[in-house]
């Protein structure tokens, strides 16, 4: 009988043995949990690395103007007239911005533009003083109303709308500074800002091209690429 019982107790380890053992296997399963952690963690923080540091290879020559960024560019040309070309830079919020195109007849008249004039048609222009959110004042244009006059040394051009919609503001200081049109015709000499109406826009929209399509028709006779 005691030969049994001696037995019994060598095949039971002692509770000692059982609490060393789970706590290695704990420990074995805390470690493996920290490893995956760690690797997960790792993964993430490359594949964020990715996202947030393009291969060189991809990435552009200049980065995106403020233009780029914010409005969709689009052109019309020979716009009543052969060599009248403009662009049209749509906010968002619906927001036209109007101003003359690199290859506006006028910067080829040797000199630029020199003067600018925004009393033309029935009304001076440079006056009109829109307020309010419902714009009050501001005046109802079609895409061939008058927007300005731009003259060079040699002549004479009549500046367009280019598209129907309320004229919000024109260009003020385009009077005193009329060489802004010559330096960056497509930011501090821009022209004036329109709102079309939703359904005004999607029909001035069938007659004007986009980015692209300008540079294909006009690639010869761009001034300066990199604007657009």
């Amino acid at each position: 009988m005691e030969e049994i019982q001696n037995i019994d107790v060598t095949k039971n380890p002692e509770p000692e043995v059982i609490i060393e053992s789970t706590k290695q296997k704990q420990s074995e399963e805390v470690e493996h949990h920290c490893d995956e952690q760690q690797k997960q963690s790792q993964e993430e923080e490359d594949e964020l690395r990715k996202l947030l540091l393009s291969d060189i290879g991809e990435l552009p020559l200049s980065p995106p103007s403020a233009t780029q960024l914010n409005f969709v560019s689009y052109f019309i040309t020979d716009f009543t007239k052969p060599g009248h070309d403009h662009y049209i830079y749509r906010h968002a919020n619906g927001l036209c911005v109007i101003g003359l195109a690199p290859t506006h007849i006028a910067f080829k008249d040797q000199g630029g533009i020199t003067n600018i004039d925004f009393n033309v048609g029935k009304s001076d222009r440079s006056v009109l003083k829109v307020s309010g959110k419902r714009k009050k004042n501001a005046m109802r244009s079609e895409s061939n109303t008058a927007l300005c006059k731009v003259s060079t040394a040699n002549d004479s051009y009549i500046v367009r709308c280019c598209v129907k919609g309320s004229l919000l503001e024109v260009n003020e200081r385009l009077i005193k500074q009329p060489q802004l049109l010559n330096s960056s015709a497509d930011r501090e000499g821009y022209i004036a800002i329109i709102m079309p109406r939703p359904a005004d826009w999607t029909k001035n929209k069938e007659s004007l091209i986009t980015s692209e399509e300008y540079k294909d028709k006009k690639q010869d006779g761009l001034l300066e690429p990199c604007l657009l």
